[in-house]
């Protein structure tokens, strides 16, 4: 009953006034600027909590960074409706989304032809889908036997945008913080230096980065990509000794987990690398604790890819330059579908000699 309240009583600038709340809590938030705001900031949140009493019930019984994060996600899975609504900006949207599909079904038709006329090659994840198709549905001899073309299409969306967009956001973080804490930077650098030279990277050396991977680790704890999951129960289930029947929609609150004080210690908003020194299951009070890429049978099956790629990406910026903030940075971490900077990332990148 709570969930459809919060659906139909949801307003779009509900979720702008409480991801402020939730930057506070963040590294590098407001709360480690000059206090002649801290007044008005308290303000606000008084008044949101008596302006918005619901919001606050169900969850009140967790600590405060977890209730702004909890809010603010619930919030945002409320709006989530408004996508029908009739605005510029859906329609803009649904163009932007026929348009995607015309392109991929294009590539995937010309993809196609190329098989049947043995041209193409499986060089790529497109090539290796196609080609995988086509084999089951010689070899089952139905031609319906296979994924559609739909399907593939979704196959491409997914894989693009869960691939892409998530390692760009954790290496648009990284950078981020590193601008703020120099000292882990130059540590970082000298460890690709002293692994790679000025050699382009290779898988080997790549698995030798033990401070590179401490600083990705924890970026992705302070600043988790996806927020939260969301979980749909199949059949009656208990859990912590609540029974849940089938159909029930459960959240875990990632990025609240990962700032859990009770967890990680009482600096668990802080920027502290080694606390993975000696891995993620020692690296905080309960195990497991830290799961951006998800846990259990439906964890993310591109993770190993992902931090392989984000350590690719890092280690050859960290080998050409050195970085830091421009003062035009804003630190606004805002979630649109993935925790990103609101304002941007305005970084000063300096060629090394």
């Amino acid at each position: 009953m709570r969930g459809r309240c919060l659906a139909r009583h949801g307003e779009p600038d509900r979720g702008c006034h409480l991801s402020r709340r939730l930057r506070q809590q963040l590294p590098g938030g407001p709360e480690d600027l000059p206090a002649s705001g801290g007044a008005d900031r308290a303000h606000r949140a008084r008044h949101e909590q008596d302006t918005y009493p619901w919001l606050f019930v169900s969850v009140s019984s967790y600590s405060p960074f977890a209730r702004q994060s909890i809010v603010q996600t619930v919030l945002m899975h409320s709006l989530f409706m408004c996508r029908f609504f009739p605005t510029k900006a859906n329609r803009r949207m649904r163009q932007i989304a026929a348009e995607i599909e015309r392109i991929l079904k294009g590539i995937i038709a010309k993809r196609e032809n190329a098989l049947r006329a043995g041209e193409a090659t499986s060089d790529d994840l497109l090539g290796l889908l196609l080609e995988s198709n086509m084999a089951h549905t010689r070899a089952g001899g139905n031609s319906k036997a296979g994924i559609t073309t739909d399907d593939v299409i979704g196959e491409c969306k997914l894989f693009y945008f869960a691939g892409m967009e998530t390692t760009s956001v954790l290496l648009t973080w990284t950078m981020i913080v590193l601008c703020m804490h120099p000292e882990w930077q130059d540590r970082a650098r000298d460890e690709v230096v002293h692994v790679f030279g000025d050699r382009t990277p290779d898988y080997d050396g790549l698995s030798r980065l033990r401070i590179v991977t401490m600083v990705l680790y924890e970026v992705l704890r302070l600043y988790t990509p996806l927020t939260a999951l969301q979980r749909k129960t199949y059949r009656p289930t208990e859990l912590g000794g609540v029974r849940y029947p089938a159909g029930v929609v459960l959240m875990l609150p990632l990025l609240s987990v990962h700032h859990d004080k009770e967890v990680w210690g009482a600096d668990a908003h802080e920027f502290r690398p080694e606390r993975f020194s000696e891995g993620v299951s020692k690296a905080s009070v309960d195990a497991p604790a830290f799961f951006p890429f998800g846990w259990g049978p439906r964890i993310c099956v591109g993770q190993n890819f992902a931090l392989l790629e984000a350590k690719m990406g890092l280690a050859m910026i960290l080998q050409r330059f050195s970085f830091d903030l421009s003062p035009s940075y804003t630190h606004a971490p805002f979630t649109v579908g993935l925790l990103q900077p609101e304002h941007g990332a305005q970084v000063r990148l300096k060629r090394l000699q």
